[in-house]
């Protein structure tokens, strides 16, 4: 796609129907360099049209909305399997965990499938439940309630209720938004406390995130960044952000 004005077409649509466009993507999507992306995106972003992170671009509004998992899954996918890999080296044996809902956690939840010690996992995702359910070293203790159809996930009081009434050594929990001055955000209402219930369960707080959820804010509300001990994220999230994090003394893995 030659055209100068159909190229800033194509990444301005891209933008609208997911919320982000990354530089290798769009070069071989549109034949071009990654150098004429580059340029394309700086044009774009003098516009106030995008704004430009590390290797990709996020649409001008910092607030994101709520995408069906299938979508959520097809975005940002070798992030999510290194920062799955990396999560599971967090394991020790008989660990209790606690493994929220989304995309990135489905990929840690596939990556400890054949987890060869004994594990005990609470959940409130379906799918996470699903890709766990035929090892015989991992119980499973599957949350109930309604099921959100958008991640496929149980909330509800019958859920928190038990949440209530555990606790565990480690919860691991994907976002919407990080926000150093907001705190953590998810797009739903329910989603938000259903993972504070989580968060008061936990010992240790684990976000597993990739680098597009910085600086960015879902409708809810979820904690505080000073909740959370640990992020698990990809080389390339902000690295004024990191800095920042690891002054708060939280730990951050990069992968």
């Amino acid at each position: 796609m030659g055209s100068i004005a159909k190229r800033h077409q194509y990444i301005l649509e891209k933008l609208k129907d997911e919320g982000y466009v990354k530089v290798k993507d769009l070069s071989n999507k549109l034949g071009v360099s990654e150098v004429t992306i580059r340029k394309d995106l700086r044009h774009l972003e003098s516009k106030k049209l995008l704004y430009r992170n590390h290797g990709s671009a996020s649409s001008l509004s910092s607030i994101i909305s709520d995408k069906h998992i299938d979508v959520k899954e097809k975005m940002f996918a070798e992030e999510k399997l290194q920062i799955a890999k990396a999560a599971s080296k967090l394991l020790t044996e008989e660990d209790k965990i606690i493994i929220a809902s989304g995309t990135t956690l489905f990929a840690f939840a596939k990556e400890i499938s054949t987890y060869e010690s004994y594990l005990t996992v609470i959940t409130s995702s379906v799918k996470v439940s699903l890709a766990l359910c035929y090892n015989t070293n991992i119980e499973i203790i599957q949350l109930g309630g309604i099921i959100r159809k958008n991640s496929v996930s149980v909330i509800g009081h019958y859920a928190e209720n038990i949440l209530g009434s555990l606790s565990c050594n480690k919860l691991f929990l994907g976002v919407d938004g990080i926000d150093l001055d907001y705190g953590l955000t998810t797009s739903d209402m329910n989603e938000a406390r259903i993972n504070q219930q989580m968060i008061d369960a936990a010992q240790k707080i684990i976000i597993l995130t990739d680098s597009s959820k910085f600086g960015k804010r879902g409708f809810c509300k979820i904690c505080d960044i000073d909740k959370i001990h640990h992020i698990i994220t990809d080389t390339n999230a902000p690295a004024h952000i990191i800095e920042m994090l690891r002054e708060k003394e939280i730990e951050v893995t990069l992968v």
